[in-house]
């Protein structure tokens, strides 16, 4: 039998096992952190510079809303694949070299619209950059907790989907400056050297850390670990893992419309200039980024004082998208400038909050050897509004009576599609629930009568560690 390929191995300085995990491990995990939160940045910018250009480039090709649709909806047509098949190669192949290979590719799939600016390039672009960013959140995400422990979690994984945001909130007004300045192909270029760049510092300092399977060593005074792999079809039928992709779905309903269409709703219905359309683009990814900052953290707390997973986690995700929901039915009928742009942060931005939760509640009922994959899945079947939505809305804006009509008509769609899904994660998202039947609580029972040993101790006492 082929030998099985190992993570790579931690830096110099970082202790295999994360019970005594030393100050450069600490680091360690945070300049992983760094990274990862940069990877997100320029993920989320190589996503949104189709959008910020949409107006130019509809203008220049002589297309219909319908073509720009389909384009945009291109991009998600082998998204959701990649994200799945990676995912289940994610136990075989170590984080470092998964996204330094996803980088490297977005570089490449900016190239094709430099050379020849057509219809067919642009869809070429599109579905190469979604194969290579379909696993971009899962696999950053799996390769985070890797260095650190499930009740560390959620701030790391905040400032992972913050990157999202930060993302979009930068990458608005430096890409439209870029599309006004020097055309809107520049921003493709500039977009294609930063992946490279990052691919190519990722490669020199990201390492797998050692929460990475439960072939870490432990202890000797640890009670062993239980050892759990489940068959596939157990886990994705839990009510945890299907509200989780519920709320997934409604979000990603909501991302896939702002990154497609918000930037030409803006300009077109709501007059505004590109640097003002950009400025209120920011101004949303602000507001995520804020929510996301304040709320993670906040579940976490509610986690250390004993409050279960399905109400600090659960619950909240359900409602984040429920209220966004609500906001994005009401907007395209409010006629006052202050209150529609508080609506449409409403709607395009506290979906956010859901994009991590979701994760989190996921991590809780699945084997640690297993998360890669299901998390691979998870996001597949989350995303898959991204193949259908942007689409959807251009054929709805051309076959409407009017373009406004056509956007209200789309906005009510999606305010629909939201309410269900975050209705359904409220009510299915009950981890602690879930990971009794699966079997899986019992570990969680094997470390807490597992005798502490002093560095375990140490950190009862300095609960900021990671580790």
């Amino acid at each position: 039998m082929a030998p099985q390929p190992q993570p790579s191995a931690p830096p110099a300085g970082c202790d295999a096992d994360p019970d005594r995990a030393t100050p450069a491990h600490r680091r360690r995990a945070w300049l992983i952190t760094a990274m990862i939160v940069t990877f997100m940045v320029v993920n989320y910018a190589d996503k949104s510079v189709l959008g910020l250009a949409a107006v130019p480039v509809m203008a220049e090709l002589h297309i219909s809303n319908s073509t720009y649709g389909l384009i945009s909806s291109s991009f998600f047509l082998l998204f959701s694949l990649s994200g799945l098949l990676v995912g289940f190669f994610s136990s075989r192949l170590s984080s470092r070299a998964l996204l330094f290979a996803m980088a490297l590719l977005w570089a490449v799939a900016q190239l094709p619209v430099l050379i020849v600016a057509t219809v067919p390039t642009l869809v070429a672009s599109r579905v190469l950059l979604g194969a290579a960013e379909g696993p971009a959140a899962s696999m950053s995400m799996h390769a985070l907790y890797k260095w650190f422990p499930p009740e560390r979690r959620g701030l790391p994984s905040a400032l992972q989907i913050g990157g999202a945001a930060l993302g979009t909130l930068l990458a608005a007004p430096a890409v439209t400056w870029l599309i006004i300045a020097f055309g809107w192909r520049s921003a493709f270029l500039a977009l294609a050297v930063t992946s490279a760049v990052w691919s190519l510092v990722w490669w020199k300092v990201g390492h797998d850390g050692p929460y990475s399977d439960s072939r870490r060593p432990r202890p000797a005074a640890a009670a062993p670990p239980v050892r759990h792999r489940l068959p596939y079809r157990r886990l994705l039928v839990t009510g945890t893992v299907l509200g989780s992709i519920s709320s997934a779905f409604g979000a990603s309903w909501a991302l896939s419309l702002s990154q497609a269409w918000l930037p030409a709703y803006l300009r077109n219905q709501l007059g505004m200039t590109p640097q003002t359309a950009a400025t209120t683009i920011s101004a949303i990814s602000a507001f995520s980024l804020v929510l996301l900052l304040t709320v993670s953290p906040f579940v976490d707390a509610l986690k250390v004082r004993g409050l279960s997973s399905r109400w600090s986690s659960g619950v909240l995700q359900g409602i984040a998208v429920c209220a966004a929901g609500v906001a994005m039915a009401a907007f395209p009928f409010v006629d006052a400038t202050g209150p529609c742009l508080l609506l449409v942060a409403v709607a395009f931005g506290c979906t956010a909050v859901a994009i991590p939760l979701h994760y989190m509640t996921t991590a809780e009922v699945v084997p640690t050897g297993q998360r890669g994959a299901v998390f691979g899945i998870v996001a597949a079947t989350g995303t898959l509004p991204g193949l259908i939505a942007p689409s959807l809305t251009g054929h709805l804006i051309d076959a409407a009576a009017t373009p406004t009509a056509g956007y209200a008509t789309a906005f009510l769609l999606t305010a629909g599609v939201m309410l269900l899904a975050g209705a359904f994660a409220v009510v299915a998202i009950r981890p602690e629930r879930d990971a009794r039947r699966l079997g899986l609580a019992t570990e969680s029972l094997a470390r807490q009568k597992a005798p502490a040993s002093a560095t375990d101790r140490a950190t009862s006492v300095h609960p900021e560690r990671p580790c």
